[in-house]
This record gives C-alpha cells, structure tokens and sequence, in this order.
C-alpha cells in the first residue's frame, strides 16, 4: 500500500487511526497490539507472502535479544550477537545480493552458475537495519524489551517500515509507553496532516513531474545513445531534484502520520541541496542511515582512532557497502566508492587547511555560494551512477555532460524548454527555500529537532506555520493540491532499495 493512494488516505490511515485511539484509551498495550497488526496489513498489502518472513524475522531477532541481555558473560553476549547479526546480514544477502554475486563471478571468474530471480522483499533494507541496530544497542547495554507485542510494533511501525528512517527502540519504545500517546490532541492531528499533505505535495506534484525527463536521458543512455550537453544535464538536473522531492516526501509524510499517533520519529532530511561540502551532505541527506553507518560500521572499523591513512580506508569501506546496500549492482558501488573519494578528499582538504593555518572554506557570502555549487555539481554527477542501470550506460551520460557528444540535442525531440523551467523552480526551491522542518519549527515535529537545526544554522525562517484558521486554509490548499495527483499512482523511488 502506498501513501499516495486513494486507498491508504481514505480508509487504512483514518480506519487505522481512529480504532488506535479508542481501543488505546481502554488499554494502551491493546492500543499498541492493535497498531501492530495494522501495521502487518498494510506490509502485507503489496505482497501477502513475505509477511511470514517478516515476522520470522522479528520473532529470530526478539529471541536473540532476550538471548544477549540474559548471557551471563560478555564472552557469550558477544557470540550470541554474532550469530544474530550473521543471521540478519545472511537474510539480506539472499534476497537482496544472490542474483548479482553469481552474476558478478560468472563475469569476473568465466564461471557458470545458475543465477537466482528472487522477488526483494518490501522494505527488507530498512526492517533488517533496524533490528540490527536493535541488537547491537541489547548487547551494549543501551536498550531492552520484554514484551513481544512492544518490539513487534517497534519494528513494524508502518510509518517507517518500508523506507525508514531507521529507527533506534531507545528513541521509539519509552513514546509508546507514555500514556498521553493514546489520546487524540489536536495539535497533534493539525501538525501531523500539515506534514502529511506537504509530503504529499512534494512526491506527487514535484518529484513525478520530473520523471519523463529523466527518462528520456536514461533510457536514450540504456539504448546506446550519448547525449547531448544539455540533455545530459537536464537529466541528471531532473533526476538529482526527482529523487530528492520523493523521498524528503516521503519521509515528510511518515514523519506526518507518525506525528498524528502522537509519536515524534528522527528527522531525516535537512535542506542536503544546501550543503558546503561533502561531510555537510552526509549530515543532511538520508541522516538516519548516516547515522547507522557511522555508528555501526564506521566506528566499528576504527573510525578515525587508528591514523589518518586507515581513516581514509574506513571511509571507502563504509560509503562502498552504503552504496551496495542501496542496491545490488556495480553503478550502485560506483555511486558510494565516489562519495568515499569525495569524503577522503574533503577530510584531507580539512587537515591540511588547518596544518597550514587557513581560513575555513565557505568562510563568507560568496565562498559559501561557490563551495554550494560545487558540492552541488559533485552530487549530480554521482546521482547519475544512482540512476543508471548499467556502467557504461553512466559513463555515456557523464560524457554527454562533458560535452563529449556535443551541445546540440542528439536524442529524439521533448519539452526541454518545459523540463528546464522546472528544473530552474526546483533549484531555486532547494537551495533558498525553507525547508518542512523549518515551516513547522514551532511544535518541533521531529527527533532530534532543536539540536539539528541548530547544528545547521538554519532556523532563521520567518515563515513560520501555526494553529490558526489563515493557515488551516493554506494547509487545506495543499491538501487538495496533492490529492488532485492521486489518480497519477506512482511508487516512491526507495522502495527499490
């Protein structure tokens, strides 16, 4: 079921939510057991067969658990996870790496195996980083669960189940334990569909409207075709903003109809297209996942603890196996080898403008906005790995944007003056526009909100949404805008992943 659909807006949200408030207010654990199977169901709507793998899953990690806090001697709490984790990883490996590892030795070693078709699981990426997580945070001391029912929603959760944010149980399970999340607040419902319907907006009439564009120079690439100057860089232009209106959308929307439960879920995207560096990005784009790599494969490493050259190591270690768990394929290696590159060199450039005792990069208006650009063009260029299905089928669109194929069009005629004044909105939009969070500041709609922003210097924002009726009007506006495009269904871009 998607969040864009007549069928999740008009009867799974609100069946869902007024049943949870009322069986809540008789007994939140009910309230809680209740919001669990809604949860299933609504996993189970794409594809009822992959629901006893999923509570297979979270029956094998909830056992793995209890195992870890009750193992008397770290030796055995070590093992114990281990085992879970191995558990996991294997799981993810089948479904997700089994086709492109036997495809990738066929081609590397000349050898001939068979090459499994088998269906991803929904959400498989997200629900098995989550109870990895979850493990991790058991076997050093930093969460527990004793009631089945407690980590059953933890984990299924619909508002993330499917394309995160990743969550942590020590920043999801004390909310449910709160009585007050039970009851229905006003402020809640207001704040939570404003998000919702923003989300909405942003996938349905932003992102989709950038879709035939990108198509058009990918699917030319795929084909054999090089494009042009311009039509390669209206495709990586479009698709750079398509994927970002999709998925800042879509974790709009989940942290929107999370907030409507009365549960504040981690933010997840913080205006990335604003980023001055590469480590800026990495701390704006997709933060709940830079946040599960740094904490548990960067630092596990070694982080930075063990001389600059191992450092540079872990990076590419960690940004190599970021951009395999997007996808099992070599562009989408290509795309996190890249971003490695670009973080070691970044890290570098740090170290030795402090050796010599250089003044901070981006230091004022100007060396900010040219840093921006080139933050900005150096993920644009990585988004066409991202998005290509195939190597050379990249490398055709990077040339084109080189020049290497010419200024002039050299694929079948399109609206380009149309998919150039979107893209022009677009980046105008991104990059001096406010952003949801800064919107909706006043009732701090997220975790972690205040430090984040802060973190960012980004809360200056004079616009500000409230609870009054000037407002109520404007989010009904958009709540019609994005409704309108509900007859265009479209999947959101992650759920690939």
């Amino acid at each position: 079921m998607l969040f864009n659909s007549y069928e999740f807006v008009f009867l799974f949200f609100p069946i869902t939510a007024v049943l949870y408030f009322l069986i809540g207010h008789y007994s939140n654990r009910l309230g809680a057991a209740w919001l669990a199977g809604a949860s299933l169901f609504f996993y189970g709507y794409w594809n009822p067969i992959y629901v006893p793998l999923l509570l297979a899953s979270i029956a094998a990690n909830y056992l793995v658990g209890r195992s870890i806090a009750a193992a008397g001697s770290r030796k055995t709490r070590r093992l114990i996870l281990i085992a879970g984790l191995a558990l996991n990883l294997l799981l993810l490996g089948y479904f997700k790496y089994v086709g492109f590892l036997a495809t990738a030795a066929n081609q590397l070693l000349a050898l001939h195996l068979p090459v499994l078709q088998v269906l991803l699981p929904l959400g498989i990426s997200f629900f098995t980083f989550t109870q990895i997580a979850f493990l991790v945070d058991v076997y050093e001391g930093k969460a527990a669960e004793y009631r089945f029912v407690h980590y059953l929603l933890f984990v299924t959760f619909f508002p993330h189940l499917i394309a995160g944010p990743i969550l942590h149980h020590k920043e999801m399970m004390p909310q449910f334990a709160k009585p007050r999340t039970y009851r229905v607040s006003a402020t809640n419902l207001a704040v939570g569909l404003t998000i919702f319907f923003i989300g909405l907006c942003k996938k349905a009439t932003i992102a989709d409207s950038f879709a035939p564009f990108v198509a058009h120079t990918f699917d030319a690439a795929r084909g054999g075709a090089t494009p042009g100057l311009m039509e390669a860089w209206g495709g990586a232009l479009a698709y750079t903003l398509q994927l970002y209106f999709d998925f800042s959308g879509y974790s709009d929307m989940a942290i929107g109809i999370a907030r409507v439960f009365g549960i504040k879920m981690p933010i997840n995207f913080l205006s990335p297209y604003k980023a001055v560096n590469i480590i800026d990005f990495w701390r704006r784009w997709h933060m709940t996942l830079s946040r599960f790599l740094r904490q548990y494969l960067y630092i596990p490493l070694g982080g930075n603890r063990k001389g600059k050259s191992r450092r540079y190591l872990n990076l590419m270690i960690t940004m190599v196996l970021g951009g395999l768990w997007h996808g099992a394929g070599w562009t989408f290696g290509a795309w996190g080898a890249l971003h490695g590159l670009y973080l070691v060199a970044n890290h570098a450039w740090h170290a030795i403008s402090r050796a010599l005792g250089l003044r901070p990069s981006a230091s004022s208006r100007y060396s900010r906005a040219l840093a921006r650009l080139v933050t900005f063009a150096s993920v644009v260029a990585g988004w066409v790995f991202f998005r290509a299905d195939s190597l050379p089928s990249a490398s055709r669109v990077l040339a084109g944007m080189v020049g290497l194929a010419g200024i002039a069009p050299t694929l079948a005629p399109t609206h380009w003056d149309r998919g150039f004044t979107y893209i022009g909105l677009g980046i105008l939009c991104v990059w001096f526009g406010p952003n949801t969070y800064e919107i909706m500041a006043r009732y701090a709609p997220s975790l972690p909100f205040d430090r984040e922003l802060s973190a960012r210097g980004s809360a200056g924002w004079a616009i500000r949404w409230r609870q009054s009726v000037g407002w109520a009007y404007v989010t009904a506006a958009v709540a019609c805008i994005g409704l309108l495009y509900l007859g265009h269904i479209t999947e959101f871009l992650y759920f690939q992943f």
